[in-house]
């Protein structure tokens, strides 16, 4: 099976979704839509396909970090802080908060600090380009939600449903169930419907 598997876009109304009750990351919320017939669909993944209000479904890449070394179709940190990715629509040119190493994951809520410099200087100029250099692309995003967040924190919230962060933050503790995954899958699926794997994160 082909990686293009794990997207297919049959419309049959009889066929499964990827409406698994599993709720994914806060901050795209109204912003992606779900994949019928998707392949390998696991019990506690959050799978969707990037969607604009619109109804436009191709973006453009923008992004604060590197190229992976070996993996060189991957976006990752780079020695000073971790990346920082958006997606912009095509037409009017608007942002989408796709990826924040400082914020995102298990271990940047409950493990990992970051300076004030680290968080807010870290300016997404890079344009992501793909070998056959194409600059525009569907996006699908993957996360993993594989913690047990009432088994390991019920204990931690307090009565108004907030919890304490590692930077001694506090925040909804529904919100940070869904913001806190272990895992990342972005891919970039170009014109000719080739998928490119741009952003894996084992983030906790």
């Amino acid at each position: 099976m082909g990686l293009s598997d794990i997207f297919k876009k049959d419309q049959s109304p009889n066929d499964s979704s990827t409406d698994n009750g599993i709720l994914g990351p806060t901050f795209l919320d109204g912003l992606t839509e779900h994949i019928q017939n998707p392949k390998d669909l696991h019990s506690h993944e959050w799978r969707r396909r990037l969607k604009f209000s619109n109804g436009h479904t191709n973006f453009k890449i923008k992004y604060f970090g590197e190229l992976h070394e070996n993996y060189k179709s991957l976006i990752i940190g780079t020695d000073f802080a971790p990346s920082l990715v958006f997606a912009v629509e095509v037409s009017t040119g608007q942002e989408i908060l796709l990826f924040d190493g400082c914020k995102h994951g298990y271990n940047a809520l409950f493990c990992d600090t970051y300076t004030e410099d680290q968080i807010k200087n870290r300016p997404a100029t890079n344009y992501y380009i793909d070998e056959e250099g194409n600059d525009t692309f569907e996006i699908i995003i993957s996360t993993y939600n594989g913690i047990d967040y009432d088994d390991e924190f019920a204990s931690e919230v307090d009565e108004d449903g907030l919890i304490e962060l590692v930077d001694g933050s506090k925040d909804k503790f529904s919100i940070v169930k869904r913001n806190g995954y272990d895992t990342l899958q972005i891919w970039a699926i170009n014109k000719k419907g080739k998928t490119i794997d741009i952003i894996s994160e084992e983030l906790a």
